[in-house]
């Protein structure tokens, strides 16, 4: 039987999977109306399956872990139709949802099924889909689900079988040479670099002392490969938090309502934050929130986020395969002032711009991926225990989609979470709004609706202070600079100041392009 290597990566989110964090990536698009069974199978078979990856199991046996075709593949096996009961709607969802979260998915088939649901919200549909990270990462995906898609409901009913020749980009030797490129200079070294790490991963799981080399090697033609490993190698723990602790089998899935895409561009020009910063910020607010609502202290407190990076060369939007980075992010919660915590939130991000911690990530996945699982687990233990959360955040088109001849009302996915990390904070703009989605193991936070009812409040209140701001407050946000933070922070850079009002009214939108909703209050 015709077999494929899987590569060093993907092996390693295949071999990630555990009970109590399965290496599932789960999203759910909500419909106008109700869906045809036949039309959606039609399309999956037109369209998704012309990526040959995904009527091919992910095996593993002494030699490694391979791609290998099922011979016996049905589409029934991954094609699923459920009627939620009664007069269901957005609470019955998220708990079907949570279920198929903590299910995992049988392995002698293709990691991957759709579950059209039925009786939604008055006779809509809804639809699910559950998939392997070891089959792609969410901007792969995010293509994917756009090739079943049109712009129309009738051009969404007459697609034709999609040509996909591709699954993945091409070797890794391949892929290290583009993407391990520095943000500041020794631009063609790098790739050099990378390529060589590659070539010796399987050596360096033997012999830890050649990973040295090549780190000193890397720094002696300017990339500073050892500061940016020995930062995660003596990276100290978060704050201890109920967002930590032993874990369960048992997931839970909510999501907020979307916010307009609009309104929040305009809080970060008014700010001059990027949309990111404003999201991120908006997530510790609601996290130190949540802290304080169930009693818990917060004054000091941070917890630090894997916030997966892109590493995908450009063009290659279509290809399966995981080609992302992370950094850590520690999300400041022991800040009271919204605004105080949003500039320490861009100030940390901006520190983290030109950061190698994304291609050490990936080379390190990549490296433990080819080498024994033991080498793996103890990666993966290192990284999940020195943090509380996975946030992610994904861009999707910014106009309505139709499949299989229903409009996309709405949609989400879930991040999964590795080792002993326990929550993942997933965000999704799609048609001009954007979507806050939040997965919690069910033993540290039992409804994870507590968290995500907050982000429309943490968004308000950056709101009501630009517009205090544009309309000539004193000062939106304390003068004195961000608290020092602790040892985990860059201790080069400096805190940025709240801007006085002067600054940011500038910027600020005019009285006249003012949401509607805050308009006359």
């Amino acid at each position: 039987m015709a077999r494929e290597k899987i590569s060093g990566v993907d092996t390693a989110w295949l071999r990630m999977e555990h009970p109590t964090n399965l290496m599932m990536i789960v999203g759910v698009m909500m419909f106008d109306g109700a869906l045809n069974l036949k039309k959606v199978r039609r399309i999956i078979e037109a369209r998704f399956l012309a990526y040959r990856r995904f009527r091919q199991r992910a095996v593993q046996d002494s030699s490694g872990a391979w791609w290998e075709d099922d011979t016996d593949f049905d589409i029934d096996s991954h094609v699923h139709r459920i009627a939620l009961p009664g007069k269901a709607d957005k609470a019955e969802l998220e708990a079907l949802v949570s279920d198929l979260a903590s299910t995992p998915l049988d392995f002698t088939k293709p990691l991957w099924q759709f579950h059209l649901v039925d009786n939604y919200a008055g006779g809509g549909s809804a639809l699910i889909l559950r998939i392997h990270h070891c089959y792609a990462d969410g901007i792969a995906l995010i293509q994917v689900m756009l090739s079943m898609t049109h712009t129309d409901a009738r051009g969404s009913l007459a697609m034709p079988a999609a040509d996909i020749e591709t699954t993945s980009s091409g070797g890794e030797t391949e892929f290290w040479e583009q993407i391990l490129k520095p943000v500041t200079g020794a631009l063609e070294n790098a790739g050099q670099i990378g390529k060589g790490l590659l070539e010796q991963g399987r050596a360096i799981a033997a012999n830890p002392q050649m990973a040295t080399d090549a780190m000193q090697e890397a720094s002696r033609k300017g990339v500073d490969f050892i500061g940016e490993v020995a930062k995660l190698a003596l990276m100290g723990r978060d704050s201890p938090t109920r967002f930590k602790g032993p874990l369960t089998a048992r997931k839970r899935c909510a999501w907020a309502d979307p916010l307009p895409l609009e309104e929040v561009k305009i809080v970060g020009r008014a700010l001059g934050c990027s949309i990111n910063d404003v999201l991120l910020a908006m997530a510790a607010g609601a996290l130190r929130d949540y802290l304080e609502e169930h009693g818990d202290p917060v004054e000091g407190v941070e917890i630090r986020a894997l916030v997966p990076v892109n590493l995908r060369p450009p063009g290659q939007g279509h290809s399966l395969g995981n080609h992302f980075g992370l950094v850590f992010l520690d999300l400041p919660l022991g800040m009271d002032h919204p605004l105080e915590r949003l500039y320490e939130v861009r100030r940390r991000m901006r520190a983290l711009k030109g950061s190698y911690q994304p291609a050490i990530a990936l080379g390190l996945l990549t490296a433990v991926g080819h080498g024994p699982r033991i080498l793996q687990e103890q990666v993966v233990q290192l990284l999940g225990q020195n943090a509380s959360a996975v946030m992610t955040n994904v861009p999707g088109p910014q106009h309505p989609l139709y499949f299989a001849g229903g409009r996309i009302a709405e949609q989400n996915f879930w991040v999964p979470q590795s080792g002993g990390i326990g929550m993942g904070v997933s965000i999704l703009s799609y048609n001009g709004r954007i979507q806050f989605g939040v997965i919690t193991d069910e033993g540290l936070v039992p409804d994870p609706n507590e968290i995500v009812a907050r982000f429309a409040g943490e968004f308000d209140k950056l709101m009501w202070l630009t517009l205090m701001s544009a309309w000539g407050e004193d000062e939106v946000a304390p003068k004195s600079e961000a608290k020092p933070a602790r040892a985990s922070r860059p201790k080069k850079a400096k805190a940025d100041k709240a801007p006085a009002v002067a600054e940011v009214a500038e910027s600020a939108p005019a009285a006249a392009k003012v949401p509607k909703r805050f308009r006359n209050l």
